[in-house]
């Protein structure tokens, strides 16, 4: 999983163009509902699991070299990619770029915002040979988490 998660931020980074401090890390919790149902319960007030949470560092593009957590939620995101047609590497590496994005500041609180966080999320995911997982014929991820 550690390659999975190194791939797909080095890829974000690329794709936004930034650079990290070297040591950088993020903590990835791959869990199953009961307890990403916890953790949103905990810090979001909803009471379910979802497929994606996200817990930013301080400041994590100028000096931390801890960027935050990343939380996937097993189940969920097995479900859905069986829903969906899509491979579970390939749904579990769109939820680390989701993730990795919530972390550097990106949301879909707005339709703007979430606009532009899909672009992104597209074109990192086609260098990773992944297809568009937002083209028609799939549901929109609107159960994904925001910033907390």
């Amino acid at each position: 999983m550690e390659i999975i998660v190194a791939q797909c931020v080095d890829l974000a980074l690329r794709e936004l163009g930034e650079k990290l401090l070297k040591g950088a890390e993020v903590s990835l919790l791959f869990c199953d509902d009961a307890r990403m149902r916890e953790l949103n319960r905990q810090f979001r007030g909803k009471d379910k699991a979802t497929n994606v949470l996200s817990f930013p560092g301080v400041d994590p593009l100028d000096s931390a070299r801890f960027l935050g957590d990343i939380a996937l939620a097993h189940e969920t995101i097995a479900r859905e990619a069986e829903e969906q047609g899509k491979s579970f590497e390939h749904h579990v590496r769109h939820m680390i770029v989701h993730g990795f994005l919530h972390l550097l500041g990106y949301d879909h609180e707005a339709e703007a915002e979430a606009l532009e966080m899909e672009a992104m999320e597209i074109r990192i995911l086609e260098r990773l040979g992944i297809e568009n997982p937002y083209r028609e014929n799939f549901e929109r991820e609107s159960d994904c988490n925001g910033r907390l």
